[in-house]
Parts: structure tokens; C-alpha cells; sequence
């Protein structure tokens, strides 16, 4: 077998057009209902044969990225390497372009970029199944970040139903300074909801289908994420950030995931660029990004 110098994977941020989150289970995990796009906003992982495990990063806030055994990339090397009775030595490099923290799943990207990366590497040629299988174990965002595309996710995210989209649409990211800790987030979620009967989450069949027919307008009107308010309890900042994307003329906005990034959904490019200049006029937010989805899931490059 002929060992490639290097193999570098691409790998898409998400957003959450809709995240519905039930009532803590017993488990301290949530029910959700999560409606995932991915977006034209970009990590790459290449591994490289290496004598033993390392990880380094380069791009916005690399700093602030963990290079030992936390880091979900390091991880998906151990548990693929682990199945198959091999020794996890591989170099994982990491360039960022998706935000630290931000709640568009940076992390869980570069978790399923290293694991497709070291499947080629290694010539292991797992199967869909087993990579997602490795997916799910690492965390609940990484199998969408594997699928790319949009779908649906139950349980605690992991378990997905990929979803047709019917057209393109258009967005804008605000990057806050400073990240949000997802548990954290969560936990306030609790607390604001503590005594209160927390519905059963479900997907919006109007969300659904302003998606499946790509209906920018209708999309807009059906955004929804249930742990905005819990983000912006913790880091009340973000409305003001909101607030001008709106103003600018972004036809919804919303806190991403867990945050703090923010989402504007805006109808065409130019209004993407107008809206992102405002933005950063306005001095709420770190940077922007544009972006379009849906995008394709991790792949080889």
C-alpha cells in the first residue's frame, strides 16, 4: 500500500435554521429537533504521516483552538485508529476559517475533516455507516458536519435525516468577541425554563417546505432557535448586533446554535455585502462573513 504524503480535507460550517430543544433528560443531553444548513464557510484538516499525534492550527483565533487530546480532531484520530488496531501517529494540521466558539460547529468540522483525512491516510476505507457511527461518539454536531447539505437532527442532533433544498439562499455572519460554551448555554436554558413545561421538540413543516421549494421569503419568516434567548442572557450585546443586521436590511436574524456568531438570512449577494458593511459600521461585532448554502459535507480536496 502507497502512503499519501498528505491528505487535506474541506469541511463546512452550519447554521441552525431551526433548534428546537426539549427539556434536560436524565442524562443532563437534550431532545432536539435541529435543522441544519451548511454554509460556504470553511475549515480545512490535512494529515500527514507523523511519528506520534500532534495538531496545529493557523487563522482567526487559532489561539484560542486546543492542540492536545481535547480537540475533536486529535479524537476522531484516536476512535478511528482504535477500531482498527493501529496507532493514531498522524500531524493533523487545521486551518480555520470557520469562528472559534461561535456556534456554526468549527470544532465538530474539523472532528469528521481529521477522521475522512485519516481514513484516506491510513487506506482504511471505512464505510459510510462506521464513519458516522465515530461521528455521533464524538459529539452530536459532527455527523452533520460529515453530510453537509441540510437535514434534519433528532436525539441529541446525532441521529440525521437529510433534507431537499430547492434553491440557494444567502447570509451573513457576525462574529461576536469572545466564544459561548455550549453547556453553559444549555445550562441557562434550563434555568430560564425551570417550572415551565417545556414542549416535545419538532421540526416546522412551513420550515420544511420553504426550504424544500427554496423560498428565501418563507424562510425567514419560519427561523427559529430556542437557545437565542439563553445566549442572549448570557451575552446581552448580542441584540444590539441584531438589531443592525435587521435595520440593514436582512430579511431575519438570529443567534447561531448556541452563539454567539448571529445569522442574517438576506435575499441576494449584493444585499449580503450591504448588510455585512453595516454590520461592521456598527461596531457590534468582531467581523462578518458571507456565505451561501447549502454546501457539500466534508470532502477531499
Amino acid at each position: 500500500m502507497t502512503i499519501p504524503a498528505g491528505v487535506t480535507v474541506r469541511v463546512p460550517a452550519k447554521v441552525n435554521v431551526q433548534l428546537a430543544v426539549g427539556a434536560a433528560r436524565p442524562d443532563g443531553f437534550h431532545d432536539l429537533a435541529n435543522v441544519f444548513l451548511a454554509v460556504s464557510l470553511y475549515d480545512e484538516v490535512t494529515a500527514t504521516p507523523a511519528d506520534t499525534l500532534t495538531v496545529t492550527c493557523e487563522g482567526p483565533d487559532a489561539d484560542k483552538v486546543p492542540l492536545d487530546r481535547t480537540n475533536l480532531a486529535a479524537r476522531a484520530a484516536e476512535l478511528l485508529a482504535a477500531r482498527h488496531g493501529i496507532a493514531p501517529d498522524v500531524h493533523l494540521h487545521i486551518v480555520k476559517d470557520i469562528p472559534v466558539a461561535g456556534g456554526m460547529a468549527g470544532g465538530s468540522a474539523d472532528g469528521a475533516g481529521a477522521l475522512l483525512a485519516c481514513d484516506a491516510l491510513w487506506g482504511l476505507d471505512s464505510s459510510r455507516e462506521e464513519l458516522l457511527e465515530i461521528c455521533a461518539e464524538l459529539g452530536s454536531d459532527v455527523p452533520f458536519s460529515l453530510v453537509g447539505g441540510a437535514a434534519l437532527g433528532t436525539g441529541r442532533g446525532e441521529r440525521l435525516t437529510e433534507l431537499p433544498v430547492g434553491g440557494g439562499f444567502h447570509w451573513v455572519f457576525a462574529v461576536a468577541d469572545g466564544g459561548l460554551s455550549t453547556p453553559v448555554v444549555f445550562g441557562e436554558f434550563d434555568r430560564l425554563t425551570a417550572g415551565t413545561d417545556v414542549p416535545a421538540p419538532a421540526a416546522s413543516p412551513v420550515l420544511l417546505d420553504a426550504l424544500r421549494s427554496g423560498d428565501t421569503t418563507a424562510l425567514a419568516a419560519a427561523l427559529a432557535n430556542d437557545l437565542q434567548p439563553a445566549a442572549l442572557s448570557l451575552r446581552p450585546s448580542l441584540a444590539a448586533t441584531l438589531a443592525a443586521g435587521t435595520a440593514a436590511g436582512a430579511l431575519a436574524a438570529l443567534v447561531s446554535g448556541s452563539g454567539p456568531t448571529t445569522a442574517f438570512l438576506v435575499k441576494d449577494a449584493e444585499s449580503a455585502e450591504a448588510v455585512a458593511t453595516a454590520l461592521l459600521a456598527s461596531n457590534t461585532c468582531r467581523t462578518t462573513h458571507t456565505a451561501t448554502s447549502p454546501a457539500p459535507g466534508a470532502r477531499l480536496v
